[in-house]
């Protein structure tokens, strides 16, 4: 029997009380969480709203202390999916580890800028402190320089002075001053916006500027391939739970007090701009149309980064993308 407190959650989140004995026969699908990640605001309305149970399936959402962990963690098989780069999902797949990818979320990075400081224009980036969140071999910070060279005419790595850097590091040496501009990813830029900093680039204005026709999903749960096919109705289940979820997200503003308190949003300026941010990067597109788009930012990520970033691979692997649908 559930305990009262699990009966007064169940009531309150307007599911139906199942028995222990009914949760424990649904098969388990384990997702990779990080912290303070978008993944937990989504599985909170899949196991609040039972959708996981009316798909077929039992949700365990395991925490995990970073990306690496995260990769360790699939590679490793103690997590059945977890959210994953596009491009080091192609890798595994083209250095003989078939995965599948389920495309998650459009939402980047951008360049941020005090909203009423003298930065314009990426010339005018020249002499100043430019901070990147992540390593020389992020694909946001090889898209933007490259980006800034042929399009606006600065050599970044020669004309500023970078410093690389963990994303919520950049960010606070933003705020403090010690930095002019800074790359990072869209939870911090939605973090930055309340407090007057604005967008000088964005991310998807960069990938577009290589040549994608629409918003790209970078990052997209990453499932073994031999899993899809073994269990083909679980997979599924999982993804139409993810869309319905995101579906509440969109459409239910009640939806929104479960993952409020997960999101570390201390006004409303801030949750307002996190929610706005994670409902634009909802990937609305078909997959033939992520997969163009994909097959454009590989073949320039290849050149920019070279197998150090995509592997020796010449290509998205064919069967790559996952349609949702229990096909891999």
């Amino acid at each position: 029997m559930l305990s009262r407190r699990g009966l007064l959650a169940a009531a309150l989140a307007g599911l139906p009380v199942l028995s222990r004995s009914a949760r424990a026969d649904a098969p388990v699908l384990r997702v990779g969480s990080l912290p303070f990640g978008t993944v937990a605001w989504e599985a909170a309305v899949i196991k609040a709203r039972g959708l996981d149970a009316e798909n077929g399936f039992s949700l365990d959402v395991v925490k995990l202390a970073g990306t690496d962990a995260a990769r360790i963690a699939f590679v490793g098989g103690q997590v059945d999916t977890m959210l994953a780069d596009l491009f080091w999902s192609a890798r595994l797949g083209n250095e003989g580890r078939p995965v599948r990818f389920l495309p998650f979320s459009t939402s980047e990075g951008a360049v941020m800028v005090r909203g009423d400081g003298p930065i314009r224009t990426l010339k005018d980036l020249a002499g100043r402190k430019l901070g990147v969140a992540g390593g020389p071999l992020d694909k946001n910070w090889l898209l933007l320089k490259t980006q800034a060279r042929d399009g606006g005419g600065i050599d970044l790595e020669r004309e500023a002075e970078i410093a690389y850097g963990a994303a919520p590091l950049i960010t606070l040496k933003l705020e403090q001053g010690a930095l002019d501009a800074a790359l990072t990813y869209w939870t911090y830029c939605a973090r930055l916006e309340p407090k007057g900093y604005r967008r000088l680039i964005s991310a998807d204005d960069v990938m577009r500027a290589f040549g994608a026709i629409g918003s790209v999903a970078l990052s997209g749960y990453l499932f073994e391939a031999a899993a899809v096919a073994a269990r083909p109705q679980v997979i599924a289940g999982f993804a139409r739970a993810a869309r319905m979820a995101n579906d509440r997200l969109a459409g239910d503003p009640a939806a929104w007090e479960l993952v409020r308190p997960l999101m570390s949003a201390d006004d409303e300026p801030t949750f307002q701009a996190l929610r706005r941010e994670y409902l634009a990067g909802i990937p609305r597109r078909t997959i033939a149309a992520e997969r163009g788009d994909g097959e454009r930012l590989y073949a320039v990520m290849s050149r920019l980064g070279g197998e150090r970033l995509v592997g020796a691979g010449t290509g998205l692997p064919p069967d790559l993308y996952y349609d949702g649908a229990g096909n891999g």
